[in-house]
Order: C-alpha cells, then sequence, then structure tokens
C-alpha cells in the first residue's frame, strides 16, 4: 500500500499518539463504537490540523468514519485524507499506482482529440505488457476516448482491475500500426533515477529525471553527482515532471548537491502549523539528518556541483517535495523552471495513528499539518508554481522517451529554455483536455 500514498503526504514522521479529550463536557462513546472513533479523529485533527481553528465545533458523531473526517476539513484543502489499514479499498486508487502507467487527453491544433502515453514506470505492470511512453491510446476497453467522457472513463479503470487498451504509434498526423494490450492490476517497483550527460555548446550538461523522493536514497544522489563532477558537468537538468514528492528530507539532500555557498547552518525550510504546531526552521543539514539512512550533510557537499543556476523541468503533476526542490532552491541561486505550472501542494504532513498495544483503532490520518516557506520566507503557492518558460509537453509529437536531448521539454532545457523538437510533428497550441494523474481542478492550467 506504500505506493498508494506516495502524492499524497510527504512523510516526516511516524508520531505515536493517543489523544485524549481533557473537556470535561466533552461526550463519551462506548469503546470501539463509530461515535468513539470519530472523536478520536476530531480530537487529533483539533490538536495536528493546520485549519483547526476552521473546524465545526458540533460535528455530528453519528456519521461514518470518512464522512465525518470530510465535514472537518477546510474548503481550502485539498490534500487530507484517511484510510482504514485493515480495508485495502480505503486506501486512494490511482492508475499509476494500480497499473503503472498515466495518459493524457489532448486537443491538437487540427482539433484532433488524442489519448497519449506519456508516463510507464519501469517494472510496473503497463512496461510488463509492452506500453510505451508515446503510444496513443485508441480505445479503453472498447470505448472511444472523447473530452466529455475521458473522466469518467478514468474513475471507471480505478474500479477494475484489468484494462484493455487499444494502441498505436503517432505517424504523420495519425494513428499508425493499432494493436490491442491488456494490462493487470499490480505492484510497481521502485523506480530509478535517470541520468544522462549531454554535450551543449561545448558544455557538458547533466540529466537527472527523479521519479519522487522516497527516504534513503542520498547514497543514489551522491553516486550521480560524483558522476556528474568527474564529467566536468556545467550545467544540469532536473526533470520533475511526474514527481508527486516523498521525503523533504530526500529533497533537502538533492538540494544541497546543487549550488555553490553553503554550509552546515544555511536554512533550507520553514515549518509553519497551528497554534501547537507553531513554527520550526531547520537547515540543509538538520532536515537532511531528519532521514536516518541518509548521508550527512558534510558528504554529500564534497560533491556537490556549485552551480550558478538550474533548469528544472515541471508539470501540472509536479508536487510536495518536488515543488519545495524548486522553491527552496531559490534563495541560493538562480532557477529557470520549464514546462507547466505545477500541482500546488504547498503543505506537509506526518501520519497520526494509534499506537497503542494492543491498537484499538485501525485507522490513519494523513491530515496538512504544516504549509512550507523557503530560507527567505516565500512560499503560499497553493495555486502552483508557474514557469518562466512555458513549453507544453504535447507541441510535438510522438512523445520521445524521457532522457531523450531531442524531448520537447529537455531540447528547450538545452537550447536555454527556446523551444526547439528535432523530428517531431509541431502541433501548434495542443490543448490538455484530461490528465489521469491530475484532479480535476487542476486539469488543463
Amino acid at each position: 500500500m506504500k505506493n498508494f500514498l506516495k502524492f499524497q503526504l510527504i512523510a516526516l514522521a511516524i508520531l505515536l499518539i493517543s489523544c485524549t479529550n481533557n473537556d470535561e463536557s466533552a461526550p463519551v462513546f462506548p469503546e470501539g463504537s463509530t461515535e468513539s472513533v470519530n472523536l478520536w479523529v476530531q480530537d487529533s485533527m483539533k490538536r495536528y490540523y493546520y485549519w483547526a481553528d476552521q473546524m465545526p465545533a458540533k460535528p455530528d458523531y453519528r456519521l461514518p468514519v470518512k464522512d465525518f473526517f470530510k465535514s472537518l476539513l477546510s474548503s481550502q484543502d485539498r490534500f487530507s485524507f484517511m484510510v482504514n489499514t485493515e480495508d485495502s479499498s480505503s486506501y486512494p486508487r490511482s492508475i499509476r499506482n494500480m497499473y503503472g502507467f498515466d495518459y493524457t487527453v489532448v486537443k491538437l491544433a487540427s482539433n484532433q482529440v488524442v489519448t497519449i502515453i506519456k508516463l510507464v514506470l519501469q517494472n510496473s505492470p503497463a512496461f510488463n505488457a509492452g506500453l510505451e511512453r508515446g503510444m496513443i491510446i485508441t480505445k479503453i476497453n472498447g470505448k472511444v476516448i472523447t473530452a466529455a467522457n475521458a473522466e469518467s472513463m478514468a474513475s471507471s479503470i480505478k474500479d477494475q482491475t484489468v484494462v484493455d487498451l487499444t494502441v498505436g504509434k503517432w505517424q504523420n498526423g495519425t494513428v499508425a500500426d493499432e494493436k490491442n494490450i491488456t494490462v493487470y492490476y499490480g505492484f510497481s517497483f521502485e523506480q530509478p533515477i535517470l541520468s544522462k550527460v549531454f554535450e551543449k555548446n561545448g558544455k557538458k550538461a547533466g540529466y537527472l529525471y527523479i521519479y519522487d523522493f522516497p527516504d534513503g536514497m542520498t547514497q543514489t544522489l551522491n553516486q550521480k553527482f560524483t558522476e556528474f563532477k568527474a564529467a566536468g558537468v556545467q550545467e544540469l537538468i532536473l526533470d520533475l515532471r511526474y514527481n508527486y514528492g516523498g521525503s523533504v528530507s530526500s529533497a533537502a539532500a538533492l538540494c544541497s548537491l546543487i549550488p555553490s555557498g553553503l554550509s552546515s547552518g544555511s536554512p533550507f525550510i520553514i515549518f509553519k502549523g497551528n497554534k501547537n504546531g507553531g513554527e520550526v526552521k531547520r537547515t540543509f543539514a538538520q532536515q537532511i539528518a531528519y532521514d536516518p539512512k541518509a548521508l550527512d550533510f558534510a558528504t554529500l557537499r564534497a560533491n556537490a556541483l556549485g552551480l550558478q543556476k538550474v533548469f528544472i523541468l515541471t508539470s501540472n503533476s509536479t508536487a510536495s517535495a518536488a515543488e519545495i526542490v524548486i522553491n527552496n532552491l531559490k534563495p541560493y541561486m538562480q532557477v529557470i523552471q520549464i514546462g507547466d505550472t505545477t500541482l500546488g501542494k504547498d503543505m506537509a504532513g506526518f501520519v497520526v495513528e494509534d499506537k497503542r498495544k494492543p491498537r484499538k483503532i485501525s485507522w490513519q490520518i494523513h491530515p496538512v499539518i504544516y504549509k512550507v516557506f523557503n530560507a527567505n520566507g516565500a512560499g503560499e503557492y497553493s495555486n502552483g508554481i508557474s514557469p518562466q518558460v512555458i513549453v507544453n509537453e504535447y507541441a510535438g509529437l510522438p512523445l520521445l522517451p524521457l532522457g531523450d536531448p531531442n524531448e520537447t521539454l529537455i531540447s528547450s532545457a538545452l537550447n536555454g529554455g527556446y523551444f526547439k523538437s528535432a523530428g517531431q510533428e509541431k502541433n501548434g497550441e495542443a490543448k490538455i483536455l484530461f490528465q489521469s494523474d491530475v484532479p480535476p481542478m487542476v486539469t488543463g492550467k
């Protein structure tokens, strides 16, 4: 179930709690009842929830647990959720986590609507079935995808355990070589970091595609930057376009490897919580050390590139810890963001659960607990972080593999932020209609 949680939370810690209500007038319910669980949920949220002061004073304790939880949430909150660890159906579902791929429905300048596979996870069910980035889906379970049915069709896929796709290749403005592929629900393994070194106008540019930020990735990051340094890399392209986030400590480790002028005391992040949580400031070294598996700050800095600027590729799927990388590097270097506006998850949290032995409540709460800010106090990007260079990933078809220097966003970075596609068909204003991995409220920004 770990994979289900990556989009939804930044894992700072697992908190051992058993909240009690000190209010003498608080209701008392039989242990094990729905009402007693809801009271625990309310007590927990009062203590930790960022918008605790907006919670209703007299909620309906008779509601089913998930409905009760939703009744407490702020209208500003898009990300808090809860799961029952004894019920797998209560976990968030996504096409990416169930099958290992994502797609985008695009309206081309010719008014043609096409559905493009944009991401296939390595060693996933989709990968093993033969799906590839750039393929065009013409039918899902025998039905043609349209702008009108795209959202409902995505929902139906998440309710199944097998999906039948008709796919083809984009050639000269049309779909060729169609075939049928069946993808079964299954597990996707941890994704590798893809690294390349490109020659650019006599300079060497390092490229890193980072899918997510799990704990314990500092060894891998250190190795990649050791290789970059040995290769004489002078510029860096970070590809975070599909990165939902993960560990803030891993994000801090990545950031520590890029700019010049950092010391162990350099401030990295500010967490601002409710009246109970207050304000927490952490340096790069402190935040990295929060992950017990991490290499220390000094070890990482020995392999830092010491750059003055960095190119970061983004999309509507760039979220959470990936957005922290963008925002929290800005006080220390020039960040040239290329692509589309990010998702806008300017917040962090940790898991709130009952750790009593024996455990009496099987629910876990994943609430928004902090808003996050950089060393200069800049944050508040709930509408997403806008790129300086807007480049539509779908402006050139077919989509080329990630890591290809001619791929739309990568070629833009290699050309200093200008669009240039080699061997691709230029599609002018390709309008995004639906994305399988982006909530409808931010699709098509």
